[in-house]
This record gives C-alpha cells, sequence and structure tokens, in this order.
C-alpha cells in the first residue's frame, strides 16, 4: 500500500511510526507546509517529502489527515474522490456546517473515510464495549467519564481548538453514544474557569461538568479539567443490572490514594500520548485493516458529526444555563 500523510506534527509522527512497521504498507509520502519538520520525518523514517503542488492523489492507496483542524478541509479537497479510502484525526471540522458538506462530498464522490477517535481502541475500553454488547453488564445504569489534561492549554491552541466540550469532551461523547450503541437525547453542563484564565479570553473553561442521558435513558456523567498536576487521567465506570466496570484504573493513573492496600506507579502518564499509545497502535492497525477489506470502517464520519452536535448542544446549555434537547442541533 502507498499512503500519503498530510502534516508532519506529533499525530502525523504516531501514525507513521506505526505504519513503517506494517509489512503491507510499502511507502509512505509526506505532505506539509513545514518542508523542516517534514525533512525531520524522513531522516527518522524513511518516508518521502512531497510538495502539494506535485502531489497527485492517483499515486497512492489512501490519505492519513493529521494537519491542524483549520487545515483539514483544504487536505480533503485534495484527495475526495472516487472509491477513495480516508483516515482523518478528529474532528472532521469545528463547524456542523462545514462538517456537514464534507460528509455530502464523500457519499457524492463514492468515498469513505475513518475519524480518529482512538479512545475507542483502548484495550480496556474495547473490552468494556464487549462486555456491553455480550449483555454482560445487563441493563445500563449509568456511565461516568472522568478526562482531565495534564497541562493547561497555550493561547496559540485555544485560538483553533474550538473549546473544552468540542476539543476534549467530544472523546466522551463519542464513547457514549459507541458503548450504549445509541444517541444522547439531552444534555445540561456547566464550566468555569478556575485557575488559567487563558480560557476565559476564549470564553471557554478550563473546568467542566456535564450530565446527559440517551435516548432510553441511560444516565451520563463527564466531568474534565484542562489541569491535573499528578498526570494526564482518563478513565470512566460503568454500572448496570448484572456488573460494575472500570477502564483506566491501572497502576499508572495519577491519584493520590488515601485508601491503604493499593499501590500506585510513581511513573503517571505524561500526557495523551503517553496514555493511548498503545489505543494509537490499534487504531492505525484496524485502518491497515480496513484498507485491505479485512474489517469495516471502524469509526465513520457519521459518529465524529453526532459528537459534534453533542458539543455544540453542551455549548448552548452551559450559555443559555438550561437542559437542551438534541433535536435542537441536529435538526439545525
Amino acid at each position: 500500500m502507498q499512503i500519503a500523510v498530510f502534516g508532519a506534527g506529533r499525530m502525523a509522527e504516531i501514525r507513521i511510526e506505526d505504519m513503517v512497521s506494517d509489512s503491507r504498507v510499502s511507502e509512505i509520502s509526506v505532505i506539509n507546509r513545514s518542508p523542516e519538520k517534514a525533512e525531520k520525518l524522513r531522516t527518522k523514517f524513511g518516508v518521502n517529502v512531497l510538495h502539494e503542488r506535485d502531489f497527485r492523489p492517483d499515486d497512492f492507496d489512501s490519505f492519513v489527515v493529521t494537519t491542524g483542524t483549520a487545515h483539514h478541509a483544504v487536505a480533503l479537497d485534495l484527495v475526495i474522490g472516487p472509491n477513495r479510502k480516508i483516515f482523518c484525526e478528529k474532528p472532521i471540522a469545528l463547524e456542523l456546517s462545514e462538517t456537514d458538506a464534507v460528509l455530502k462530498r464523500l457519499k457524492e464522490a463514492g468515498a469513505q473515510m475513518q475519524v480518529g477517535f482512538q479512545r475507542r481502541f483502548d484495550p480496556p475500553i474495547a473490552k468494556a464495549k464487549q462486555l456491553i454488547d455480550a449483555k454482560k453488564i445487563g441493563t445500563l445504569y449509568h456511565l461516568r467519564f472522568m478526562s482531565n489534561d495534564i497541562e493547561p492549554s497555550s493561547r496559540e491552541f485555544l485560538a483553533g481548538s474550538g473549546g473544552i466540550f468540542r476539543d476534549l469532551h467530544v472523546h466522551d461523547f463519542d464513547l457514549a453514544e459507541w458503548l450504549c450503541g445509541e444517541n444522547i437525547a439531552e444534555v445540561f453542563a456547566t464550566r468555569r474557569v478556575r485557575e488559567f484564565q487563558q480560557y476565559a479570553e476564549f470564553e471557554d473553561g478550563d473546568v467542566a461538568l456535564i450530565h446527559a442521558v440517551t435516548e432510553s435513558g441511560v444516565q451520563i456523567s463527564i466531568s474534565g479539567t484542562r489541569h491535573d498536576p499528578r498526570g494526564h487521567d482518563v478513565r470512566f465506570e460503568i454500572f448496570g443490572s448484572k456488573d460494575s466496570v472500570s477502564a483506566g484504573f491501572a497502576p499508572r493513573t495519577p491519584m493520590n490514594l488515601l485508601d491503604a492496600g493499593v499501590e500506585l506507579s510513581d511513573k503517571p502518564y505524561s500526557g495523551f500520548v503517553d496514555r493511548f499509545r498503545e489505543a494509537f497502535r490499534q487504531e492505525t492497525k484496524a485502518y491497515i485493516d480496513w484498507l485491505a477489506g479485512n474489517r469495516p470502517n471502524p469509526c465513520s464520519p457519521e459518529s465524529a458529526l453526532s459528537a459534534t452536535c453533542v458539543a455544540i448542544a453542551c455549548e448552548i446549555s452551559a450559555r443559555e444555563k438550561r437542559v437542551v434537547k438534541l433535536t435542537e442541533v441536529r435538526a439545525s
């Protein structure tokens, strides 16, 4: 397989590192606006470097878009075409109208897209999904998610992030709907600035709390912070009529446990790549399996659209201080 990668940043490096170890990938070419970053990837992994003007999509079997969200549309304009398969990091776009436009173009062209929601591929989270689907948890009562970044965001990042709901919690929204096998029907959300004032400059928050309810009535609580002094902490708990399970609570979970009898590592997760490195590896493998025709698309673009709808509903709820039904957003 010959694959073109748009972007040369952290996500491009992760994807390339995993693809070069897969014997099914014969050649990787990097297209990036900064030649210096692309040359570093050439030196490290032996990939080709192409200027955007020299890029010809028919020379490749598939395309991986790892650029910043604002550049996704430019890359997708170059690669969407008949029968093409594309991998795009989340989100497809920050706005619903832009996301809808991409989905329409994919459908009209007969192209397919896998979206990068790597948490689905974290082994404990994937196991939780298997248990739910096998009816081992029983009737779902309550899901509780916690997502805590280790370091607060820079102003440069905040300018294009879309905010805490669209950037951080969109992963939780995707997981909630994927695990439950149904859409979120309504949300009530709050966000505040508790410590880092750069978030206020962008009408954002460094903490958020969300209560969501699925169409069948599963109760979901989601909390998030943009700073955790002990490390990067992402985990969840599921409570059902037959069992209760947890994913993400491990020896490296950054906690100061006050109860005796449980020992944690002195090397907590240092960031989202450290926390989800195996998930990224499994996600990239799933992408290559999909290209090879050995599995269906593991994360459709419709999933990204739905998660973005929930994020926007949370923004409306936080702003207007009310419960927001998703029909208000999905019908808009």
